[in-house]
């Protein structure tokens, strides 16, 4: 046999051989990416799995939805309510004439101020002027409760009342001169002005600060002076007003209203987009399958748990703590009046706050010499324990509370920012009570279903039994001696 057969026969054999392995070499799948490892090994899913994804991301959507969105929420339902009873109109101004009590139900009311509120619709009217009378602690905002401009000390007024012009979003008219003008990104927008009560006999006196707030006026630019509405001012005091935010399917109904009423710049693009996933579009039809509506009827109960899980359990980072050795908590969490934080937006904080709270603005924020305010807020005792409205508790807070205009104590509820509804029904003390002062100046507040007996009976705030409670200090034109906690108040502690 020649040579070259040789090599032929022993290559075939080779070949031969080798046949197995290549066959199985062909037959073996191809290497997945890590994507298509992970999912299904690059088949669609299940279609039974598919619907349960799309539906967890529709819950999931709507969850963020209802964090990005209780902003405006937690104002419409204070605007439905008051509008309930008081009706609606430029001309109409609530106010709280004998102070605000637990029978309304509205976010951290103050009872130590008289409030005056209003809801005014840009669309309606066209633009606005608001004449604001001197010395008001007070503010404009729109409708997700981005401030336009605080009112007063801190205003462009300084505390010597002035013209305010409020503009549409889409105005494009003369803008007159002589006026603070600023313009609204929602055609809705929201007064809220606080006068400050004096030293009365035994007590504050509401009436100077009620005069004070009647002098507000409000009409629109153009209208002659002889068809302006005459003012109203109907008394808020001793009535029982819901002025909160749903907490059933009507989230969404009214919040779809919201987006069809106000103008697509209202609302950024994403939270737009977000809306749009879970069926919210502004001039489109709002139709639900019978199982997105079960799903948005969750997100509505479980939403206000996960953010109270949130301000139960604490950040992370410490930043609401107002001090290193105490439980006080800034509940803006170190942000500014616009919830930034160094490099982001802290939504979360956010729906933390306006959980239990409403309107924010830079006085409430910045630190401003005896003009703005702050609100250390505590809601464990010294030893870490939750507040417990069946128990009695002390706070000490050391001589001259850095307070140039007053300061304030107040128990709220801890679910919604309600005022403890006790049969005081004002949860609230304020240095023009008649606060009996240790003999260094200093005071002792006490807190209890009962009066304990230790506590002067001015200087205790009822609580019930069976619910928790927060405790809220105010200082209004806040001095340099809380910047530096130089005074710095007790945590609150147990009662002997």
């Amino acid at each position: 046999m020649t040579a070259p057969m040789t090599r032929i026969r022993l290559l075939a054999a080779a070949l031969a051989l080798l046949a197995p392995a290549l066959a199985t070499a062909q037959d073996a799948p191809s290497p997945l990416s890590p994507l298509m490892a992970q999912i299904n090994g690059g088949k669609w899913l299940d279609p039974a799995e598919a619907e349960r994804q799309r539906a967890d991301l529709y819950y999931q959507t709507a969850i963020q939805a209802y964090l990005r969105t209780l902003p405006a929420l937690n104002v419409i339902g204070m605007r439905d309510g008051s509008e309930a009873v008081f009706g609606a109109g430029y001309n109409v101004l609530p106010i709280w004439k004998e102070r605000m009590d637990s029978r309304t139900w509205v976010p951290t009311p103050n009872a130590d101020v008289i409030y005056s509120m209003s809801y005014l619709d840009l669309k309606e009217t066209g633009p606005l002027v608001v004449a604001a009378p001197p010395n008001v602690i007070g503010m404009f905002t729109d409708f997700f409760q981005r401030t336009l401009t605080d009112v007063g000390a801190i205003g462009p007024d300084r505390a010597r009342g002035g013209l305010y012009l409020l503009l549409p979003p889409d105005y494009d008219g003369d803008v007159p001169q002589g006026y603070f003008t600023f313009r609204s990104p929602t055609y809705n927008v929201f007064l809220f002005f606080r006068t400050i009560m004096q030293q009365g006999d035994g007590g504050p006196d509401p009436a100077p600060a009620v005069a004070n707030a009647e002098r507000t006026r409000i009409y629109p630019l153009f209208t002659p002076e002889k068809d302006v509405k005459p003012m109203e001012f109907p008394d808020g005091s001793g009535k029982d007003i819901d002025m909160m935010y749903p907490v059933d399917a009507s989230y969404w109904t009214k919040l779809k209203a919201f987006v069809d009423y106000e103008p697509v710049a209202a609302i950024d693009p994403d939270l737009r987009g977000m809306l749009a996933q879970i069926g919210i579009e502004k001039g489109k039809p709002f139709e639900l399958t019978e199982a997105q509506h079960a799903l948005l009827e969750k997100a509505v109960e479980t939403a206000p748990r996960m953010i109270m899980a949130e301000r139960q359990l604490g950040r992370p980072d410490g930043r609401e703590l107002y001090y290193p050795d105490r439980h006080w908590l800034n509940v803006w969490g170190g942000a500014t009046s616009e919830w930034l934080q160094d490099g982001y937006l802290d939504a979360l904080q956010r729906a933390t706050y306006f959980q239990v709270a409403y309107s924010s603005a830079p006085a409430m924020v910045m630190r401003t010499l005896d003009a703005g305010s702050k609100y250390p807020v505590a809601l464990v005792d010294a030893g870490g324990d939750f507040l417990d409205g069946g128990k009695a508790y002390k706070l000490h807070m050391p001589p001259d509370p850095p307070a140039a205009l007053f300061w304030a104590v107040t128990a709220y509820n801890i679910t919604d920012g309600t005022m403890v509804a006790a049969a005081q029904r004002m949860s609230s003390i304020n240095g023009f009570n008649p606060v009996e002062k240790n003999d260094d100046g200093s005071i002792d507040l006490w807190f209890g279903p009962e009066k304990p007996a230790a506590s002067p009976a001015a200087n205790w705030i009822q609580t019930v039994p069976d619910r928790n409670f927060l405790v809220t200090i105010r200082l209004y034109g806040t001095g340099t001696s809380f910047f530096d906690q130089t005074w710095t108040p007790d945590d609150v502690v147990k009662a002997p």
